[in-house]
């Protein structure tokens, strides 16, 4: 079985799973991933019906071209189970991934990889088709995140959720991913870099978490590119105005997209008999080599997974 465990994730949007309203107007949205909420966007007592809606969804509406996702609720509630199963055995084909908020330990992950194996066999279900998104919302998780980003193949990627985050180690801050008072550098870096760490590690996609001030869009680009920078794959939005900012954010821009299109195709070229052989090059006044190649496959990935298209050509030097 061969899946795609890097699918494109620049913006991945929180809907919830009790909103009828909102889980169809979602399907029109241009966001690369959708997950329907069944944790805390859901109130206890819609969570059971909600279930059934994300189902009826899933299989009636048309996601084409988007990730989906379903946010279960965390193992030490008693509603776990129940999402999984439920969701699972009446919408698994067509499902992409479940994800697991709080997650703690790598065993909370090994327990979802074993209940969805024995829904996908008594279904007849591709196994191992379904993959897991692993959040990481307090000290523990951060701490055994290296053995969480290894501890199944299902693992797809590996996310930040900064609210409960900031509430599980007393940071001085209400403002969901703000950086707090009275600290004059950046509170999350360690923090970001750890999960993308973990994530690279494990060839996994690293994904921030929200903004919860969704009608400032110039201070969630301010956010999401304090994350882009660093190396992460995308960012969750929970407003449609968020949307178009996230895929921006998380995509190289065309003059970057070009060159990296043309380091790939000069060093293919010089590296050829037809080139010379060489194992570095002039590309005007740069000089490439194989850690350009690696350096320009990254923004070339991102960029096809985009659906840019290239505006120049190489073209090989005259004899």
């Amino acid at each position: 079985m061969t899946v795609n465990r890097l699918r494109p994730r620049r913006s991945c949007l929180a809907v919830p799973g009790s909103n009828p309203r909102f889980l169809e107007k979602a399907q029109g949205l241009p966001a690369d991933q959708v997950f329907l909420d069944l944790e805390d966007a859901c109130a206890p007592l819609a969570k059971p019906e909600a279930r059934h809606t994300i189902v009826k969804f899933l299989n009636e509406g048309d996601w084409t071209g988007k990730t989906r996702v379903v946010r279960v609720n965390d193992w030490t509630t008693e509603w776990t189970y129940r999402d999984v199963v439920t969701v699972v055995e009446g919408a698994g084909q067509n499902l992409d991934c479940i994800m697991l908020p709080k997650v703690q330990t790598a065993d909370q992950v090994v327990a979802l990889d074993l209940l969805l194996t024995q829904i996908e066999k008594t279904m007849g279900f591709e196994v191992g088709k379904i993959g897991i998104e692993a959040q990481i919302e307090n000290a523990r998780g951060l701490n055994n995140v290296n053995a969480i980003a290894e501890a199944s193949p299902r693992v797809e990627t590996i996310i930040f959720g900064p609210a409960d985050f900031m509430a599980s180690i007393n940071m001085k801050s209400l403002v969901v991913g703000e950086q707090p008072p009275g600290y004059p550098a950046d509170a999350y870096h360690f923090i970001l870099m750890k999960i993308l760490m973990a994530a690279r590690a494990n060839n996994l996609q690293a994904i921030d978490g929200p903004y919860l001030q969704i009608k400032n869009v110039d201070g969630y680009r301010e956010v999401a590119n304090r994350a882009a920078a660093l190396g992460f794959d995308g960012k969750w939005v929970l407003h449609p105005g968020q949307v178009e900012a996230a895929n921006e954010v998380f995509s190289p821009s065309q003059e970057d997209f070009d060159h990296a299109e043309l380091i790939l195709d000069a060093y293919e070229y010089y590296t050829s008999e037809a080139g010379g052989k060489k194992g570095s090059a002039m590309l005007g006044d740069e000089m490439i080599d194989e850690a350009s190649r690696k350096m320009a496959l990254v923004i070339s990935g991102k960029g096809r997974a985009a659906g840019m298209t290239r505006t120049s050509k190489f073209e090989a030097p005259e004899a």
